[in-house]
């Protein structure tokens, strides 16, 4: 079943906000925790923290199946 995050739009409504919470990941560097989509009519739409990795392990798991 596909996430919510892939299927998103190419465009958003005015006032959509893109949020990344992190904490200090030591060597002065941010480690992302919590990525999300808030709507202006008040939707909360979580991303994964690594969409690419999420992406790269699809095709892998996909090309092996018969």
């Amino acid at each position: 079943m596909a996430s919510l995050a892939d299927r998103l739009p190419n465009r958003f409504p005015v006032g959509t906000r893109y949020v990344i919470e992190g904490r200090d990941g030591g060597d002065g560097r941010l480690r992302i925790h919590l990525r999300y989509l808030e709507f202006p009519d008040g939707r909360h739409v979580d991303l994964p923290l690594d969409l690419a990795a999420r992406t790269r392990r699809r095709r892998r798991r996909a090309t092996t199946r018969k």
